[in-house]
């Protein structure tokens, strides 16, 4: 099924940002941790640290940095304990905002999500004041050069996936929650890694911003956000439109 899609026009943008290597790094390294302390240390029966390591993997960090990583946490010697917390709120516009981060110390990562939110002319607001436009699914994505559209839209969906959305440039396979494991290892088997496979939030009614300015103004905003070390994913419910992808 083609067509305007949330995680493909959002994925589409974040090109440009994941170059800074350092940061990135930083953060699945963060989440790999989480992950490893959190379950096994083994990924084959630890699903969170399998899309940890697909992460890593596809962002090319090294073998030995992943496996340092882990070792830390098996060992005991990485002591540092982090929380899990949901921001939400509105940036200009209407558009919802949940933003995901992994803190070690609760009341910085607030300030700091608060006073991008107030700087750019958002509103940050309760846990729960935007999640209810949200539902949680597992999302997978693959290059497009995997597979054809139609191929890959008929064994995913024979597999248990919700929804396939292609464009150009990748194929994206939403599950419910529940088959998202599975889903994800037996697409693993005929495609290999994929470009990204986690559970995510996809926004019930999608607004497509066709405003240069603000669109300008949302991506301005959301980088400042994913700028946050401690800010591990930030999701909204709006699509760039054809025209305004092409000018950002």
């Amino acid at each position: 099924m083609a067509g305007h899609s949330q995680f493909a026009n959002i994925k589409h943008r974040k090109g440009a940002q994941d170059a800074k290597k350092a940061k990135l790094f930083t953060k699945i390294i963060r989440e790999i941790t989480v992950a490893a302390k959190t379950g096994q240390s083994d990924p084959e029966y630890n699903p969170r640290l399998r899309n940890a390591l697909i992460e890593a993997r596809v962002n090319n960090m090294s073998k030995d940095r992943i496996e340092t990583a882990i070792k830390k946490v098996t060992s005991g010697a990485d002591t540092q304990n982090y929380e899990e917390i949901r921001y939400e709120g509105y940036a200009p516009a209407g558009i919802a905002i949940i933003v995901e981060a992994l803190t070690d110390n609760r009341n910085r990562t607030a300030s700091e999500v608060r006073s991008i939110f107030t700087k750019m002319g958002g509103a940050l607001g309760e846990t729960g004041s935007v999640g209810f436009m949200f539902e949680r699914v597992g999302v997978i994505q693959f290059s497009a050069n995997v597979a054809s559209e139609e191929e890959i839209f008929e064994l995913a969906l024979e597999l248990g996936a919700s929804e396939v959305e292609s464009s150009t440039e990748i194929h994206v396979i939403i599950t419910d929650p529940e088959n998202f494991i599975a889903v994800r290892d037996e697409l693993i088997k005929k495609y290999k890694d994929p470009i990204s496979a986690k559970l995510d939030w996809k926004a019930k009614n999608i607004i497509e911003i066709n405003d240069l300015l603000q669109a300008q103004k949302l991506l301005k905003m959301i980088d400042l956000l994913e700028d946050c070390d401690d800010v591990q994913m930030v999701t909204g419910n709006h699509v760039f439109s054809d025209e305004i992808n092409q000018k950002i």
